[in-house]
C-alpha cells in the first residue's frame, strides 16, 4: 500500500467521523424537538449530511482506483449535470445537432484533453472553440426564433457543468515539486474544504444568521457565510499535511474556495428561482440532482485549480 493510498484511506475514515458527527448533532437536536413537530431546517440539514455519506463514498472509491476512476466520475457528473441543466433551458428543433455535439462530442473530448494534460486546450476548448463552434451549428439550421438566448443558454451550460467540473480532475495534471504522485489529494482537499464549509455554513446559517445577503434569492446570511468560510479554513489547516500549501496556505486556499462557491450557489440561486423550480431534478431522491449537491464545488475548482497552478505549480 502506497503512502497515498493510506492518506486516502484515512481521509475516509476521517470524514466519516465527521459525519458520525454531525449526524449525531442533527439526531440530538431532532429529540429536543416537541413530539410531532417538523423542522424543515433540521430536516434539510440532516438531509444533507445523509446525501455526504454517499458522495464521500462515491469519491474516496474513485480516488483509490486512481486517475481513470477520477476521470470516469467527474465525465459521469458533467453528463448528469449538463442533462440537468439544459432541461430548464430553451430549446428548438434547429438545436438538436448543437445539443448532440456539446454531449457527445464536446464533453469526451474536454475530459480527453483533461486526461492527456493537455492544459493549452482544455483550459480554452469550451470558452472559445465551442463558443464559436455550436452558434455556427445552430445558425445554419436557420431558425432565429430566440436565437441568442438558445445559444446563450447551452454555453452556459458547457460552462458550468463541462468546463467548470472538469477542473476537478485537471487538478491531477498540475506538476508540484515533489508532489507529483500525490496530486490526487488535491482534489480530496477541494471537494471536502468547500462541501464541508457549505454544510456548515447552511447550519450556522439557520442559527445564528440575521442579514440576508439576497432577501429576495436565498435565506443565505453573511453570519452563515463568515462561518462557513471560517470553519473551510480552520478543516483546511487540519488537512495541510495532505497538500503542498503548508497550514496557512492551506487555509487561505480552503477560505478562498469556500468563499468563491458559497457566493456561486447564489447564481444557481437565481437560475432556479428564474425557473420557478426548487431543484434541478429528482435524480436523487429528496435531495436534488447533480448541480444542486455541487453547486458550490462547481464554481470553486477553476479559481482553486488556478491559484494552486500560479502559486504552486
Amino acid at each position: 500500500m502506497t503512502e497515498t493510498t493510506s492518506d486516502i484511506l484515512l481521509l475516509a475514515l476521517g470524514s466519516f467521523g465527521i459525519l458520525i458527527a454531525l449526524t449525531f448533532v442533527g439526531e440530538v437536536l431532532r429529540a429536543r424537538e416537541a413530539p410531532g413537530f417538523v423542522n424543515p431546517v433540521l430536516d434539510t440539514y440532516m438531509t444533507r449530511v445523509q446525501s455526504w455519506w454517499g458522495m464521500v463514498a462515491f469519491v474516496g472509491v474513485a480516488l483509490l482506483m486512481g486517475k481513470i476512476g477520477v476521470m470516469v466520475l467527474f465525465a459521469f457528473t458533467s453528463f448528469a449535470a449538463l442533462r440537468e441543466f439544459l432541461t430548464l433551458t430553451t430549446k428548438a428543433q434547429a438545436d438538436h445537432m448543437s445539443l448532440a455535439l456539446a454531449f457527445f462530442v464536446v464533453l469526451p473530448l474536454q475530459y480527453t484533453f483533461v486526461g492527456m494534460g493537455f492544459d493549452g486546450l482544455y483550459t480554452v476548448f469550451i470558452p472559445v472553440y465551442a463558443f464559436l463552434l455550436l452558434p455556427i451549428v445552430s445558425a445554419l439550421r436557420g431558425n432565429a426564433d430566440k436565437y441568442l438566448i438558445r445559444v446563450a443558454e447551452t454555453q452556459w451550460g458547457l460552462m458550468i457543468a463541462v468546463f467548470c467540473v472538469s477542473h476537478v480532475p485537471a487538478l491531477m495534471t498540475i506538476e508540484i515539486d515533489g508532489y507529483a504522485d500525490r496530486s490526487v489529494l488535491l482534489i480530496a482537499f477541494l471537494v471536502m474544504v468547500v462541501q464541508f464549509g457549505d454544510l456548515l455554513e447552511y447550519f450556522f446559517g439557520r442559527r445564528i444568521g440575521k442579514t440576508r445577503i439576497a432577501p429576495g434569492l436565498s435565506p443565505k446570511t453573511w453570519e452563515g457565510v463568515l462561518c462557513g468560510v471560517v470553519c473551510a479554513m480552520l478543516i483546511g489547516g487540519l488537512l495541510a499535511w495532505i497538500t503542498p500549501f503548508g497550514i496557512w496556505g492551506a487555509m487561505a486556499m480552503a477560505g478562498a474556495a469556500s468563499l468563491v462557491g458559497l457566493l456561486g450557489s447564489l447564481v444557481f440561486a437565481a437560475i432556479k428561482r428564474d425557473r420557478g423550480v426548487k431543484d434541478w431534478s429528482h435524480l436523487i431522491p429528496g435531495q436534488g440532482g447533480f448541480v444542486d449537491q455541487l453547486d458550490s464545488v462547481i464554481f470553486a475548482a477553476p479559481i482553486f485549480y488556478h491559484f494552486t497552478k500560479y502559486f504552486y505549480g
